[in-house]
């Protein structure tokens, strides 16, 4: 019974010991080049040697772990640049995807094309034959104005304001028309870049012509 406390006490100076010991074999060492490229060796690292990269070693000298040099400007603007190239070819693949969902050969992209030129020329045929029955009221209502001058009659108000606004109708007509002739051209352009994507990706080449035949009634 005397020597139990003995006996407590070496445990714990033991246990000790060997929590001091383990800390010890868990605290490693460095090995870096300093700035006039010395190796050297230390428990202690600076923040500038980190940047050049350095070893971690373990209690018997042996590298555990390497850190590489942190990159330089030219080499995060490449694997920035890489990463962009990367998102582009996916975003050109997603596109590519659609559009074969679309056409499965360019000639099936220009019949569209031409199907909607055709849509949009007859839309344009459409206003022209507003103007045509809005330019006849306005003749018709020209004339009236100046039959009355010539009677030395003053003309209505009212017929001076229906000419106005019939001027201003056409006018209005007209820049729509000029409108949809932009659209056709924005609408051409996209598809002819559709089409000659196709052929990239496809492998095969369009047969038929980019402008629609005259009296093309298909």
């Amino acid at each position: 019974m005397q020597h139990r406390p003995i006996v407590s006490s070496a445990i714990a100076l033991l246990t000790t010991i060997g929590m001091l010991a383990s800390t010890g074999a868990q605290a490693g060492m460095y090995r870096y080049e300093d700035e006039n490229g010395r190796m050297v060796i230390s428990n202690t690292i600076p923040q500038e040697a980190t940047k050049r990269g350095y070893d971690i070693l373990g209690n018997n000298g042996r590298v555990v772990e390497t850190v590489p040099p942190a990159p330089t400007a030219e080499e995060i603007a490449a694997r920035e640049a890489e990463k962009e190239r990367q998102r582009q070819a996916e975003l050109q693949r997603q596109k590519d995807e659609k559009l074969l969902e679309r056409y499965s050969h360019p000639d099936q992209a220009v019949r569209a094309m031409h199907r909607k030129i055709r849509e949009m020329e007859g839309m344009i045929q459409l206003k022209r034959g507003n103007i045509s029955v809005i330019s006849s009221q306005l003749n018709n209502e020209q004339s009236r104005a100046a039959d009355m001058e010539r009677a030395g009659r003053e003309v209505p108000e009212a017929s001076l304001e229906k000419i106005r606004r019939l001027e201003a109708q056409i006018d209005d007509v007209e820049q729509e028309i000029q409108n949809q002739r932009r659209q056709i051209e924005d609408m051409k352009d996209e598809f002819k870049a559709d089409i000659t994507r196709l052929e990239t990706i496809t492998g095969e080449e369009r047969t038929l012509p980019l402008e629609p035949p005259e009296n093309d009634s298909q």
